[in-house]
């Protein structure tokens, strides 16, 4: 760790990412485009264009956010603990949570979301049988993470080096590099979705459309930790990036109208189409604008944490894992509510939210449980 302690900052941007998941998947629940467990009735035009812009700024940028967090992270974990023990303790803090979720919480989402019209063995027998398990709803993250931990460390033993465990401070941020980075992540974005477009699945939920930013978020982790760069990042460049992202933020809705969204998405998700260039281009300005953004933010005005932010801090990890167990059932009780759809929205979030991060604090006090998610 950089600063030889917690980066308290880093935890408070951790706790809003993992809340904004839950906005995220109740946003596909009331109306938005997506795909996730259990969708509400009495979806709504306006509530549906509205939820879709929400999720398509998400979408930009916040997983990939979680990615450049992870990043961060690994390799001090790598030094501290070297190979082996790094990955034990991955295998027992992302594997063991992984099969938790696959083989037992997702098939009870699952179930809820269907609406209990069979016997939950029987269910679960078919669920078995599919074979398609792994990977599967929020899950996928987890996965990936495993797969970036194995190759990291793949790629520290065969250069035999435990790496240096002091920060370089040689090398910094310009607005000039970052602008060449966003035009690259662009153009392999664009190249990437000629042939997988977005919203199209392959192999353990990996959607490989987004899969340029994640990989290339997670190895400028790596780099920012070795140049202690999530402390040394001027305040003055992520002010900048800040205004460029909203800037971004609020002049979607009039792009994807103006370059013909409405009855043309599919122009926008991939293929040779210049439609989708301009959309990676937004994509990469927005997500690196808002990740850089939010980190000098979050250092300026955020950097401390009293007992609250511990907790919410050390349950964000469980929190999103166990968020579609606790959104799916509310959301399915709440389906008689009679609400305009973003009002009902808005009332879920303001439950759910705290809801979910009470039952992650309790979750943690089990014996043993704490010590893996």
């Amino acid at each position: 760790m950089p600063q030889g302690g917690r980066v308290f900052f880093v935890d408070n941007l951790r706790v809003s990412l993992t809340a904004l998941v839950i906005v995220h998947h109740l946003a596909i629940t009331y109306g938005a485009l997506g795909a996730w467990y259990y969708q509400g009735p009495n979806k709504d035009m306006l509530a549906t264009v509205v939820l879709s812009i929400l999720i398509a700024i998400d979408q930009a940028f916040f997983m990939g956010f979680f990615f450049l967090i992870s990043g961060y992270f690994t390799p001090g974990s790598y030094d501290r603990k070297g190979g082996r023990t790094f990955l034990w303790e991955r295998c027992l803090c992302l594997g063991v949570p992984l099969l938790i979720y696959d083989l037992v919480l997702d098939p009870l989402v699952l179930y809820m979301a269907g609406g209990i019209h069979q016997s939950y063995w029987s269910f679960y027998s078919a669920f078995l049988l599919k074979g398609q398990m792994i990977g599967d709803g929020p899950s996928w993250f987890i996965l990936a993470l495993i797969y970036f931990a194995v190759l990291y460390a793949l790629g520290r033993w065969l250069t035999r080096q435990r790496g240096s465990r002091t920060m370089t401070e040689s090398h910094t941020l310009t607005f000039r590099s970052i602008l060449l980075f966003v035009l690259a992540l662009t153009v392999v974005t664009f190249v990437v979705r000629f042939w997988c477009p977005l919203n199209s699945y392959t192999i353990f939920g990996f959607q490989l459309a987004e899969f340029a930013q994640y990989i290339s978020l997670f190895v400028i982790g790596l780099m920012a930790y070795r140049r202690n760069l999530f402390l040394r990042l001027p305040d003055v460049l992520g002010r900048v990036w800040l205004r460029i992202a909203i800037g971004a933020m609020l002049a979607f809705p009039i792009m994807i109208i103006a370059l013909g969204a409405i009855g043309h998405a599919d122009l926008f998700e991939g293929g040779w189409h210049w439609q989708a260039l301009i959309y990676a281009l937004w994509e990469s300005v927005a997500c690196v604008g808002l990740c850089i953004g939010l980190l000098t933010l979050f250092r300026k005005h955020l950097n401390t944490q009293g007992m609250v932010g511990k907790v919410l801090a050390e349950s964000a990890y469980t929190v999103y894992l166990i968020h579609p167990l606790i959104i799916v059932p509310l959301a399915y009780v709440a389906r008689t509510l009679v609400l305009y759809p973003l009002l009902k929205w808005a009332l879920v979030v303001l439950i759910a939210v705290p809801l979910c991060f009470f039952t992650g604090y309790v979750l943690r006090k089990i014996p043993l449980l704490h010590k893996i998610v």
